[in-house]
């Protein structure tokens, strides 16, 4: 009788679709506004926005192992222990920054984890919890069904929590109505949850899944482990794609969201009750492998969209194939939970691997080739290629076949490598690419065979010249970026790149070794203020930089100036130091360097203690966005004496700064204008853009009198408000035209 009565109860799924939604959209929508919130203490590194994930995917795994466990309780009791919790969690609200001391320098990879552990650890870990939880209620209904596609609707939330921030919540919510408005979305949660308690409440006890006395099958540990590896890898390549993309191809922190963004919409694929998406996504996923991942070893910097449309659909498909594999192997409903733990673990080690093993062990991006290969490896490869078993083909003539077809791709890709860096070689590349990539699909019966023609082509198309520099010892990494060193003998230069992004360059001729190039030439804004600061300052003149990179700056410094350098990564100073560029040690041996974020240094700083400060601090292709905020112009203003000037590096190929800096002059009433450098000799110098602000009209002409024929112009119109902390967005300031690769 109480089994009918069961039977007789709504199921009302309407309702757990909208609680398994509401929970979702919640916890991406934290994690992108937690990120935020550090800004100001972390600056804007992609390994940041790794460490972030790496805590919620620590935190996912510890509410998965908190439901899996409460399932061993009856259902009502899941629910009591379940909402107290939540309740108790309330008192955290609303959320904000834990106050730790700030990190030493070398120890962010720990800091940063903890701070955010300590900030939103609590609600997130129970937030995490309620997706399986949720499923498992749902399926204690006997007339409930399989409750695998209420986690296809909880990555839709997912997805559509991380779209909405960038688009909808950073640009038109402060971060203090962020937070209130999450407090909000929460308690709503809350609600959604007892709804679905009360609606399981009354559910005979023999209905439960965790009551049921059928015993359930044991679960060999080989699949456990195939569980885990298939959640791994994808995860762990959805952070690699992040470094990948932000490092070497395409330099911009927008881009962050968008590989988590899509990792989880792959979910949505993956775990539908429709298999046909998913079917024919995983279909197409080894020729896309061979294509996009034949380029996961390239390091130089590439501009334009293609590169990034390529890494990106690679992931997606990636995801899709292989989270359709997990799914393919999932469990019975009874082991709900223990799957989805499973998952999360795998997650978590795809996570700790990429944002906390790898730095320390690789100099280069390694883990991106690596998870690509180890993708490559677990991909469902479609039958219908396997030509062996064509009528009348031997065996023996297959593998004659084979053989002739891996000696061919092997000379494809010796001519590929060998054209590869020729100024008319990319449509022959491109030829020659794609002929690599049919033989990969013509030997797919052969998984090893396959593999063999993916790691030619990923040789062939830069492999060989990133490990040679990696060999070379040309390359350091740090918590904050991975720094190259390039020699260019026949222009006699050496110089630092951060991926796309240059941080400056040496002339190794000895008669042009202490000359300032790059962005730093004599028509640069910056070479103007500091050339002529002792005519302004006196022969004591104070000078502050705010990043070091190769120290170019240093060798405007003249004789009796009293230099202070700003600089977050150790890393960056050791390349002064061990004189791989020694603009520093020639030109202000006496200068100071102080270790961590100028921000909060300068802070330290005495009041009105320098005449001149330089902002040249890059974080890929951006100036970090908490050193242009209100908050930051205040610490600049308060160290800077009242007829000092404030020189800001501001040249961007995807973010329109000056309407930034106008906002900001016009709220402390400076007068500001940028000098457009557009030098001859592209060779040793390079286009840049400085705006110079003072306190008054008479500072600024005094500077544009030093270099009469060296024009500036007034900053277009300012933003309609000036970022802080608390609100700053991009969204607003992207040069759309040069994102879609147009001149």
């Amino acid at each position: 009788m109480a089994t009918s009565l069961s039977t007789a109860q709504p199921v009302r799924r309407a309702l757990f679709v909208a609680v398994i939604l509401t929970g979702s959209f919640l916890l991406f929508l934290i994690q992108p506004m937690v990120a935020r919130m550090a800004l100001p203490q972390l600056g804007g590194a992609p390994n940041v926005w790794n460490s972030a994930m790496l805590v919620y995917q620590a935190l996912l795994l510890g509410g998965y192992l908190y439901a899996h466990l409460l399932g061993r309780f009856a259902l009502r009791q899941q629910a009591a222990i379940h909402l107290g919790l939540l309740v108790l969690a309330a008192f955290t609200l609303p959320i904000g920054l834990a106050e730790l001391a700030p990190p030493a320098p070398g120890s962010e990879a720990i800091w940063v984890p903890w701070l955010f552990i300590a900030s939103i650890g609590p609600v997130f870990f129970l937030v995490s919890a309620q997706a399986p939880l949720i499923q498992r209620w749902f399926a204690a209904h006997p007339g409930a069904g399989a409750p695998w596609a209420l986690y296809a609707a909880s990555n839709l939330g997912s997805f559509a929590g991380l779209l909405a921030y960038p688009l909808l919540v950073e640009p038109l919510l402060p971060l203090r109505w962020q937070s209130l408005g999450w407090s909000l979305g929460y308690g709503l949660l809350v609600l959604l949850i007892g709804a679905v308690a009360a609606a399981r409440w009354t559910l005979a006890p023999a209905a439960d899944v965790t009551a049921s006395t059928a015993p359930a099958k044991p679960i060999e540990l080989s699949k456990v482990l195939i569980w885990l590896v298939l959640a791994a890898v994808p995860s762990g390549l959805m952070l690699s794609t992040t470094t990948h993309l932000t490092t070497d191809l395409f330099a911009m922190p927008l881009l962050w969201v968008i590989p988590l963004g899509l990792y989880l919409f792959s979910f949505v694929f993956a775990f539908s009750d429709q298999r046909g998406p998913a079917r024919a996504i995983s279909f197409i996923t080894p020729l896309l492998m061979l294509i996009a991942g034949g380029v996961a070893m390239v390091s130089r910097g590439e501009s334009g969209l293609l590169p990034v449309f390529a890494s990106i659909a690679l992931l997606f498909a990636v995801c899709v194939a292989l989270h359709s594999r997990l799914y393919a192997l999932r469990p019975g409903a009874e082991r709900l939970t223990l799957f989805y733990l499973v998952m999360s673990a795998g997650g978590a080690l795809g996570g700790l691997f990429t944002a906390l093993i790898a730095p320390l062990l690789f100099d280069w991006a390694w883990e991106h080739p690596l998870l690509v290969f180890a993708a490559a490896a677990l991909l469902p490869l479609p039958g219908w290629f396997d030509w062996r078993r064509l009528p009348g083909l031997e065996p023996q003539v297959a593998r004659l076949g084979l053989a002739a077809l891996l000696v061919f791709a092997a000379l494809l890709a010796w001519m590929l490598w060998d054209n590869l860096w020729s100024a008319d070689g990319t449509r022959l590349g491109l030829m020659l690419a794609g002929a690599i990539a049919l033989i990969g699909m013509l030997v797919i019966p052969w998984r090893a065979a396959y593999l063999s023609v993916l790691a030619l082509l990923m040789l062939a198309q830069g492999g060989v010249d990133t490990i040679q520099t990696s060999l070379n010892g040309a390359r350091s990494r740090s918590y904050f970026g991975i720094y190259t060193i390039r020699e260019y003998p026949a222009q006699h230069l050496r110089m630092l790149a951060h991926g796309t992004t240059l941080h400056g360059v040496q002339s190794t001729e000895p008669k042009l070794r202490d000359t300032p190039i790059s962005y730093y030439g004599p028509g640069a804004g910056v070479a103007i203020a500091l050339g002529g600061a002792q005519k302004l300052y006196g022969p004591a003149a104070r000078i502050g930089v705010v990043g070091l990179g190769t120290g170019t700056l240093a060798c405007h410094a003249r004789p009796g100036e009293q230099w202070r350098f700003y600089e977050i990564d150790p890393t960056v100073l050791a390349f002064s130091q061990k004189h791989v560029f020694t603009y520093l040690a020639d030109c202000a041996p006496g200068a100071k360097v102080l270790i961590g974020d100028a921000r909060l240094e300068l802070a330290k700083a005495q009041p009105a203690s320098l005449d001149v400060l330089a902002i040249d601090a890059f974080s890929s292709d951006s100036i970090p966005l908490h050193l242009l905020t209100d908050e930051a112009f205040e610490v600049y203003l308060r160290a800077l004496q009242a007829d000092g000037l404030l020189v800001i590096h501001i040249s961007n190929r995807f973010i329109e700064l000056e309407p930034v800096l106008a906002a900001a002059a016009k709220r402390h009433g400076l007068f500001a204008e940028v000098r457009d450098d557009n030098p001859a000799d592209r060779v040793l110098y390079t286009p840049s853009s400085w705006v110079v602000l003072a306190r008054n009209p008479a500072g600024l002409a005094k500077v544009k009198a030093l270099e009469p024929d060296k024009l500036f112009k007034p900053l277009m119109p300012p933003a309609p408000q000036p970022w802080t902390d608390d609100h700053a967005s991009i969204l607003h300031y992207v040069r759309w035209h040069n994102l879609m690769g147009k001149p």
